[in-house]
């Protein structure tokens, strides 16, 4: 097996078919079919079922994936290893996160890593946490930042910090700038969360649903809403109340244009990760910014809550 052969299969497997990956690889169609054939000559198995939808991974295929993402990230690990004893200071790094994240106080530390590093070449893409890891995992970023932390064991997790997790509404709410003894008090209320999706470990309406159900709540009115500004948005405009990163309101908070419910008997966070390869190199460029990633400054202060 070589290099080419394993990048090949991997780009059939994630397009699902033969002229997807032939266009995503500029080659033709015959070309990967060969390449993809001679793969599965020396394996002695077919890697791919061929349908008329396209190819679906056979189960030889599917257990060949984890290898070949391995092989590949240990490959580019090599590259990345030779080309840094020119220079630590320059080259790509490439941060993957979840997209709930960009909207919180990363900019800052996005600009202190670029000024320390100006040769440096920082791409950044959004993702689920379950997609970070993937990233990560296939070499495709050189580190991720998550929720919760990966049991994975081929990735190397640290929690870094917590979100704390505060309950925001419309300015004109009864209870805006007020606090509550419990959760209880708000279980008639509407509420905005994330759809329930496999693998997205955001806000979703199993995650409020979870935090009733641990009081011995019983089900809540709720409304998926795909988008965190989405969910604000319709805070402001008073379509129903949210759970929300208390980093991503902050300047909301202080605008007015949200307020904040305080609950005595909530104290919600979500702890954030960083997603590394076990055992994969880094640049100290890349440890660098896991380091300025670690101390990161926390969000705005809340406003004071008013007792009822």
């Amino acid at each position: 097996m070589d290099v080419d052969g394993l990048a090949t299969f991997l780009a059939v497997s994630r397009l699902k078919g033969f002229s997807a990956a032939a266009e995503a690889l500029g080659r033709t169609q015959p070309a990967i079919s060969r390449r993809i054939g001679l793969l599965e000559a020396e394996l002695g198995a077919p890697l791919f079922d061929r349908t008329a939808g396209g190819a679906v991974l056979s189960q030889a295929g599917r257990a060949l994936v984890p290898y070949a993402e391995r092989a590949l990230a240990a490959v580019e690990d090599a590259r990345r290893a030779v080309r840094d004893l020119a220079s630590d200071a320059v080259g790509p790094v490439s941060l993957a996160i979840v997209g709930t994240l960009a909207d919180t106080d990363l900019a800052p530390v996005l600009r202190r890593f670029a000024a320390r590093h100006p040769g440096v070449d920082l791409r950044l893409r959004t993702a689920t946490s379950a997609e970070v890891s993937d990233l990560v995992r296939r070499g495709e970023a050189t580190l991720g930042l998550r929720y919760h932390a990966d049991p994975s064991p081929d990735l190397a997790c640290e929690v870094l910090w917590a979100e704390s997790l505060v309950v925001v509404c419309a300015p004109e709410h009864p209870r805006a700038g007020r606090a509550v003894t419990t959760l209880a008090e708000l279980q008639g209320e509407r509420w905005l969360a994330f759809p329930i999706t496999p693998g997205r470990e955001e806000i979703a309406a199993s995650h409020v649903f979870s935090v009733f159900r641990a009081r011995g709540l019983g089900q809540v009115d709720w409304t998926a809403v795909d988008s965190l500004t989405a969910q604000r948005r319709l805070v402001e405009a008073g379509f129903g109340v949210a759970l929300m990163p208390e980093s991503f309101v902050a300047a909301a908070l202080e605008e007015g244009t949200v307020g904040r419910i305080g609950v005595a008997d909530l104290k919600a966070a979500r702890p954030v990760a960083s997603v590394v390869r076990r055992g994969g190199y880094l640049s100290a460029a890349a440890r660098g910014l896991l380091e300025l990633l670690a101390t990161r400054p926390r969000g705005l202060p809340a406003p004071p809550i008013a007792d009822t």
